[in-house]
């Protein structure tokens, strides 16, 4: 099968996963079910994930690529590393929002080998902290954030910006998530780190 064409299917086969995972829950979730959803082979399943947690993986890594992808292109529209950064806060919010991220979340919150939720770990946070790294030093090449470190700087904004949103998504804490919630969530990230910056650097001048 041809690179493209085997990208489609997999793509396909990962879009059903996700519908039954919201529909049934991880726990219920078979490969069979995926394989029919998807009008494919029980056995092409199991030959390009290995089992259930390997497809799992794979939508984390989907997951984690959009948000990769929507950074990219953030800094690619907006010459100003200040405005990438902030559309990017926004993007990302819509992101772990979304129903599919949040059907993830639960199904690594349920599971207590603890093997999901290094997955999503791994895919998730640990790889756009880099991205977002890079992103600040340009943001303080700008003369902004300078009165913290590099990785301080980038962490404390992630932690502003996430904070405890993902896990009241998942038990429903929240319910209601909407366009002005995104952005006045994201303007505060943005405010804080910078609040933050200006106090370490009048503390140390």
């Amino acid at each position: 099968m041809r690179a493209e064409a085997r990208e489609r299917r997999k793509a396909a086969i990962e879009a059903a996963a996700i519908e039954l995972l919201l529909d049934q829950g991880y726990d219920n979730l078979s490969m069979l079910a995926v394989a029919k959803k998807a009008k494919a082979s029980n056995e092409t399943l199991y030959r390009w994930y290995g089992d259930k947690t390997g497809l799992f993986s794979a939508l984390v890594d989907r997951n984690a690529e959009n948000i990769r992808q929507s950074l990219r292109e953030c800094i690619e529209n907006n010459p100003s590393p200040t405005e990438a950064l902030r559309n990017f806060g926004r993007r990302l919010l819509g992101v772990l929002s979304n129903p599919a991220a949040i059907a993830l979340n639960r199904a690594a919150a349920a599971d207590t080998t603890g093997t999901l939720g290094t997955a999503l770990a791994q895919s998730g946070r640990d790889a756009i902290r880099p991205l977002v790294t890079d992103l600040v030093a340009k943001v303080q090449g700008d003369g902004l954030l300078t009165g913290l470190e590099t990785e301080t700087a980038a962490e404390i904004y992630l932690s502003l910006l996430i904070g405890d949103l993902q896990i009241r998504l998942v038990t429903r804490a929240v319910t209601e998530w909407s366009e002005n919630d995104i952005d006045a969530r994201a303007e505060t990230a943005w405010q804080g780190v910078k609040l933050l910056s200006a106090g370490s650097a009048t503390a140390f001048s």
